[in-house]
């Protein structure tokens, strides 16, 4: 009789073998294979231990064999395999109109706060917090929302908070459409199709966050097979993965308020960013992955 145990060997081995890439809400072999088994055996995706020695019927295991074997096939992520990603303990669908969510963003958010607290002139500590209790009366922009991920959990986390999510590809809007409708926030989440700010002249906002593509031309050259089944223009962004960052900046003091926030993930690029632009004051805020992924900046730090 087969069991969950040999079937995530099974896995763990084909994947090795095939030197199939990783990123897309696991990193390694273990939790790639772990994932799409107990999502073909619909249990759990947290609780793998309790199951490994479950004696499986053969249709159960030809069910799991065939998504192993697909995702070697293919070289899809197994997001889209499965349609569904996860950021926390949120859920998000996801198929190939979208790249898989995967942004720091989501930590900051999450916590509520730019954690930990990074100090400024005169003592004073960058958070996200918009002032107002819960972010009421407040206005958030997800700029290059995607599936909608970021806007949905900013949201959430200010429940009194008005969220715009922009995105310049419909196919991505219509992704995200479906979760925030999931999330039964469309009274709060408005969507909007925009190339950057351009469909937002006049609006202003107290936080605007940003997961633009950061992904520069070389490097996408080089992209792992599982990174080109996402759309190039969520990734790519001309020679040194700045183009998109450097319109934001540009554009972004127009369309916060006073005492409003920039957050934007860049990827690797901020030593290139940096030295693009020697007199911003960009602050960086502790990640899982560290510092230098994310940046922050008032209004008033703007150029």
């Amino acid at each position: 009789m087969t069991t969950v145990r040999d079937l995530l060997d099974e896995g763990i081995t084909r994947f090795e073998q095939a030197g199939i890439a990783y990123g897309h809400g696991t990193t390694n072999a273990l939790d790639e294979a772990a994932w799409l088994i107990l999502y073909a055996l619909k249990l759990p995706l947290d609780q793998l231990n309790p199951h490994l020695d479950l004696e499986l019927t053969a249709a159960q295991a030809r069910s799991v064999r065939a998504l192993l074997a697909r995702r070697v096939r293919t070289r899809k992520p197994a997001a889209y395999l499965m349609h569904e990603a996860w950021l926390g303990k949120h859920r998000f669908y996801v198929d190939e109109r979208v790249i898989v969510p995967r942004s720091f963003i989501f930590e900051l958010l999450v916590n509520g706060t730019l954690s930990p607290a990074l100090p400024q002139g005169g003592g004073r500590k960058t958070t996200l917090s918009l002032g107002r209790g819960q972010g009421e009366g407040n206005r958030i922009l997800d700029l290059c929302t995607g599936s909608g991920c970021l806007a949905i959990l900013a949201a959430l986390a200010f429940p009194m908070a008005k969220v715009d999510a922009a995105d310049l590809s419909r196919d991505a809007l219509d992704v995200a459409k479906r979760n925030v409708a999931d999330y039964r926030l469309g009274r709060r989440v408005r969507l909007v199709e925009s190339d950057l700010f351009s469909a937002l002249a006049g609006r202003k906002y107290d936080l605007i966050i940003s997961n633009p593509p950061y992904v520069k031309a070389a490097s996408m050259r080089t992209l792992p097979e599982e990174y080109r089944k996402e759309p190039d223009m969520a990734l790519a962004s001309g020679k040194d993965g700045l183009d998109h960052t450097r319109a934001i900046l540009a554009a972004a003091h127009r369309h916060l308020e006073p005492g409003g926030r920039l957050v934007v993930e860049i990827g690797h690029n901020r030593r290139a960013l940096e030295r693009a632009y020697p007199k911003i004051p960009f602050q960086w805020p502790m990640t899982s992955g560290g510092r230098g992924f994310v940046f922050t900046l008032s209004r008033e730090e703007l150029p």
